[in-house]
């Protein structure tokens, strides 16, 4: 089985990526569109050129790849990706031989997060738009189980069975801890956007309250709730 599991960035994404790679029978792979996507848009991202570097430029490459040989010959091939890397042109086609699976945030934690790395996101940095668009095409050939990060981290061993049981693979409890210090399969970016998940061994707890989003990103914010609530509404 194939997961190709989506969601913006600062989303839970590396760690669940972690719990899937712990359990021993499960190959993992890193946002394997980020180089295409860099390299389509232009954009300058933090490591741009090591990450230009690091992969296949050729979308078309990368989702041959996503569909080919699972690394180790594993059983289970999950695949973080970041719904604002799909943007007009790439291909999707692919989606349809693999299961997916998408991750939700709420805006103001996204944005907050996001803002402590790279300054001044906008709509389409943080993913929520291309998400619904994603979910939607979806739809049109399958049910995508919806997960949300706040309930991930509340209780993680019963998120993870319900999402198992919707894939229907067994739950391993090796999915609720991980070594120190990042996987080897982390993307080169890791070392600007992974501090805090490579100093953890399991999901952090529950989150406090929402945080304050200052005036000049609250456009952002409230462009991105209404594609927010409509997956939330779908959540397992």
């Amino acid at each position: 089985m194939r997961i190709a599991m989506w969601s913006g960035p600062r989303n839970l994404s590396t760690a669940m990526m972690y719990a899937f790679g712990n359990r021993g029978d499960c190959a993992v792979v890193d946002e394997p569109f980020y180089a295409a996507y860099l390299a389509q848009t232009g954009l300058e991202h933090p490591m741009r050129a090591d990450i230009l570097e690091s992969q296949s430029r050729d979308a078309e490459v990368v989702a041959a790849s996503l569909l080919g040989p699972v690394p180790a010959a594993k059983p289970f091939f999950y695949q973080k990706h970041m719904t604002q890397h799909m943007i007009d042109g790439m291909p999707r086609d692919w989606m349809r031989e693999v299961t997916n699976v998408f991750l939700i945030r709420h805006p103001a934690r996204v944005i907050a997060s996001y803002a402590e790395k790279r300054e001044n996101p906008t709509l389409d940095d943080i993913g929520f738009r291309q998400q619904a668009e994603l979910f939607d095409l979806v739809k049109r050939w399958d049910q995508a189980p919806v997960v949300d990060s706040d309930d991930i981290r509340s209780d993680p061993a019963l998120v993870l069975e319900r999402l198992c049981e919707r894939l229907g693979i067994p739950f391993s409890p090796k999915m609720l801890s991980w070594p120190m210090g990042g996987h080897k399969d982390d993307g080169i970016w890791a070392a600007h956007w992974y501090g805090s998940v490579w100093q953890s061994t399991k999901f952090a707890g529950p989150e406090g309250p929402l945080p304050e989003v200052p005036a000049t990103l609250q456009p952002v914010l409230e462009a991105a709730l209404p594609y927010y609530e409509r997956l939330k509404a779908q959540k397992i």
